[in-house]
């Protein structure tokens, strides 16, 4: 049995998730500190937020306070509004699918309402199969409302935050810096705990029903990691398709047309453009991280529940996943306090080591705390499920698989940020391949992105042949798990980047000095590199999680080996590696057709609204944010059918082989794709930056 009784466990993991709320409410009550303008009265935000002795020399300061509360609500507003029309269409999705998902696992078993022998636990009665549809669509209901509402929270700081951070960055760039960061902070500690607390709190009242049946419980509890995965794929797709739009629109037309700055207050597409980065990449990765978190969480409490962890009943041991996350908000913590409290920002050049020094420590810490948790929570010995055999397995063989998957994480975010960020040499060989024009840069870029795929490949690798090794397929969950351990961490750095983006936009458009703009455009820099780092955690664990989904699969499914040689499994693996590709050509028809309709919505302000160049008049900001969002809620539901139907008809018309098949070859096919598409966006954007430096630094000089 395990050193740490089931009494402290169950008082642990509550508790360590409401630290995690209570760290979150303290960074969003410091954040809040940095008061709003008075003149503010729709935003809710009453007092001054600059002060007398921070007035800019020759601007106006009570012009430039009511401009920046103007547009923040602005932001906010867009932003809130496209979000509830966005989960008004899920909400009806989510529903619609939950019926799905009780009639295919209620008609298993007839809808039998008669207990039943377990599939696995031999010689026992476990629950009916109706009350296994019903629990499941409920943990699936569970999982997308707090998918939702991760996104959500994320968004609501990011707009409360970035006005803020702007004027903040009329003192340094260090105490702007602080006030992103902490943005960031809110947002990870909120879905890490939410997250933790929703789970616990639904095995514990799931049990109330179950009892011993541990086999039906933690089966249906994977209902949870399915609804917090459904939401993410929307939240990425609808957000995406937004933000990009307007992005390709405001560019197109207001830089190279119009030869006007970026987040020019007279571009049509400006707020537009501010709002995207939070629908799609606050809010979207919020849902995305949060999706990945809650699968691995689901799988390896699956797995676990079919070995002797489960068929024992050692709460302690069957919650090892659950301590692990406990761990991770405690480290994050900590780690956090690096970076707001113990070492200060005082010029640009310190901010990439800054995020870089977050992944470090938050991993080495949180490498002790997992051989911490390892020792108390686990027997010294136990045995766990191996496709049909039992595959005997010590304490520290877990911690080397969580801690596999935690290095391999932090080494994938190197790669990511050294591939992306314009302070190594692959960015500045795109920014300088467009000496000779757009299509050497095109090549350069992509021939960065597919370069960047080896090395994340290889670290992937490397953790799923050491965890399945010494673990089988629970080794690949926790592995996936120690990866996502530090997701407060990792939110955070991801969420600093489109707040220092949106303040540098606000900056812009309030009329503030160059100064301050140098001071956002730094911080947006190291943003854009920290969003990369994101999208390869998101990623790497994804593929992770994948796997060991897919382990679960085959076990449930009854077969016995996925061999390609047989027809039927190599057609799906053909059709499964080709489905990343139709779904990305879906998703970048749908920008573009959306952006072409910005493009011609701002080339038509510019040549109708007389005096909007001179500055005289104001654009229509609210009939573009109606472009992006009428264009990302239609075209983000294709994409999402096609991902959540083709299993379903797969299964059901060519059988569970075939099946296998499909989902192989998307797996492996999709992990490629995803990161050389990520890195190669990251390197574009960081490369545009660095020339735009360089010249402005040939022009001074």
């Amino acid at each position: 049995m395990s050193v740490l009784s089931e009494s402290l466990t169950q008082l642990l993991i509550p508790v360590a998730a409401l630290v995690g709320i209570g760290f979150a409410l303290l960074q969003w009550f410091l954040v809040s500190r940095v008061k709003l303008s008075s003149h503010d009265s729709n935003n809710g935000y009453k007092e001054k937020l600059i002060e007398a002795d921070e007035e800019e020399e020759g601007i106006n300061n009570l012009e430039v306070s009511i401009k920046c509360t103007e547009i923040q609500h602005a932001i906010s507003v867009g932003a809130t509004s496209f979000l509830f029309t966005q989960y008004k269409y899920l909400g009806i999705f989510m529903c619609a699918f939950s019926v799905i998902i009780f009639l295919f696992l209620g008609s298993v078993r007839g809808f039998s309402t008669k207990s039943e022998p377990c599939t696995y636990n031999q010689g026992n009665t476990c629950k009916p199969a109706l009350a296994n549809a019903f629990f499941s669509t409920i943990a699936f209901l569970l999982g997308a409302l707090t998918s939702v509402l991760s996104g959500f929270l994320g968004m609501k700081i990011a707009t409360y935050a970035n006005a803020r951070t702007t004027l903040e960055a009329r003192k340094g760039v260090g105490k702007a810096f602080i006030t992103a960061f902490r943005s960031g902070a809110v947002m990870g500690f909120l879905l890490a705990a939410n997250g933790l607390l929703v789970l616990y709190a639904s095995i514990n009242l799931f049990k109330l029903y179950y009892g011993d049946d541990w086999e039906g419980l933690y089966e249906s509890i994977t209902g949870y990691g399915l609804g917090g995965s459904s939401v993410a794929l929307f939240g990425r797709v609808g957000g995406g398709i937004y933000t990009k739009a307007a992005d390709v629109g405001a560019d197109l037309v207001g830089k190279v047309e119009r030869n006007i700055p970026e987040d020019d207050p007279r571009n049509p597409a400006v707020i537009a453009d501010n709002v995207g980065d939070n629908v799609g990449d606050i809010a979207g990765m919020g849902s995305d991280l949060f999706g990945s978190y809650a699968e691995s969480t689901c799988a390896a409490l699956f797995i676990a529940s079919i070995s002797s962890f489960g068929i024992s009943h050692d709460f302690t041991a069957m919650s090892y996943p659950l301590i692990i996350s406990s761990m991770g908000i405690v480290v994050c913590l900590i780690t956090t306090l690096f970076a707001t409290d113990l070492f200060e920002i005082k010029n640009v050049s310190e901010i990439e080591p800054s995020l870089k020094r977050q992944l470090l420590i938050s991993t080495v810490l949180m490498t002790a705390g997992i051989a911490t948790v390892s020792f108390f929570a686990l027997p010294s010995e136990f045995t766990l499920f191996n496709f049909g055999t039992e595959k005997e397995v010590k304490n520290w063989h877990l911690f080397f698989c969580v801690a596999i998957g935690l290095w391999a994480g932090l080494v994938i975010g190197y790669i990511t940020e050294y591939y992306t960020s314009n302070a190594y040499s692959p960015v500045q060989d795109v920014a300088d391949s467009c000496r000779t024009g757009a299509a050497t840069n095109v090549i350069f870029g992509l021939a960065l992105g597919y370069k960047s795929v080896i090395i994340p490949i290889f670290a992937i690798a490397i953790a799923i042949y050491v965890s399945f090794s010494l673990a089988a397929m629970y080794g690949i969950a926790v592995a996936a798990l120690g990866m996502l351990s530090t997701i407060a961490t990792g939110l955070a750095i991801d969420a600093y980047g489109p707040i220092s983006d949106n303040a540098g936009g606000i900056a812009e458009m309030a009329g503030m000095s160059h100064k301050i703009r140098e001071r956002t455009d730094a911080l947006d820099a190291a943003g854009n590199t920290t969003a990369a780092i994101g999208k390869g955690f998101a990623i790497g664990s994804a593929a992770l999680v994948s796997l060991a989904l897919f382990g679960a699969y085959v076990s449930r499914a009854g077969i016995k080996s996925v061999d390609v040689l047989t027809p039927k499994v190599f057609i799906g693996l053909i059709v499964g590696a080709m489905l990343p590709y139709w779904f990305s050509a879906m998703t970048m028809k749908s920008v573009g057709s959306a952006a072409l309709k910005m493009v011609e919505e701002v080339r038509r302000q510019f040549n109708t609204i007389p005096g909007l160049m001179e500055g005289r008049a104001k654009p229509d900001y609210t009939n573009c944010v109606k472009i992006s969002t009428d264009a990302s809620l239609r075209e983000m539901i294709p994409p999402g059918a096609l991902v959540m139907l083709t299993p379903l008809i797969a299964g059901t018309f060519f059988g569970v082989e075939t099946l296998a098949g499909v989902l192989a070859g998307a797996l492996v096919s999709g992990v490629q794709v995803a990161i050389s598409a990520s890195n190669t966006g990251g390197a574009w954007d960081n490369a545009k930056k660095y020339i735009e430096v360089q010249l402005f630094l040939l022009v001074i000089f």
